[in-house]
């Protein structure tokens, strides 16, 4: 008998059951921004809305949080994370940036989400706080409000 594993969706080259899957089911905490921002993008994946939130840090939680990641998510399949740079964000560090590309399809559209995501450690967890997003040409574009149009 073989012992299949399944590829992290987080694009680690780790089994998901060691890599985020610990981190999804809250059996784990992250311990590094760049491990945080992986079980992020692992947790849009699988569809885990509540690892979206209480990985957001608590002052930019909103109530109309867990129906906008939940309509997002029916709607959007992710395909790739790539990793480009990271700033601080060790395990004796406060504060860290991950820069990512992540791949998307949506009703026969396809995209990217290019950002730098910024990361709070408090009382031994990593936060995502809040990002800057990127353009095509690596302009910084300034992010849609809740209730404005994405286009």
């Amino acid at each position: 008998m073989t012992n299949s594993t399944t590829p992290c969706p987080c694009g680690s080259q780790q089994d998901f059951e060691q890599c985020c899957r610990p981190l999804l089911m809250g059996e784990k905490l992250a311990t590094t921004a760049q491990a945080l921002m992986r079980s992020r993008y692992s947790a849009f994946v699988t569809g885990n809305v509540d690892h979206l939130i209480n990985t957001l840090h608590p002052a930019k939680r909103q109530p109309q949080d867990e129906a906008l990641l939940t309509e997002t998510l029916k709607n959007t399949r992710w395909l790739g994370l790539k990793i480009r740079t990271l700033e601080q964000g060790l395990e004796g560090d406060e504060r860290g940036s991950v820069e990512f590309v992540a791949t998307w399809a949506e009703a026969g559209e396809s995209g990217f989400l290019h950002e730098r995501s910024r990361f709070l450690k408090q009382d031994g967890h990593w936060y995502y706080v809040d990002g800057t997003l990127y353009n095509t040409d690596g302009k910084t574009i300034d992010k849609p409000g809740r209730s404005d149009p994405c286009g």
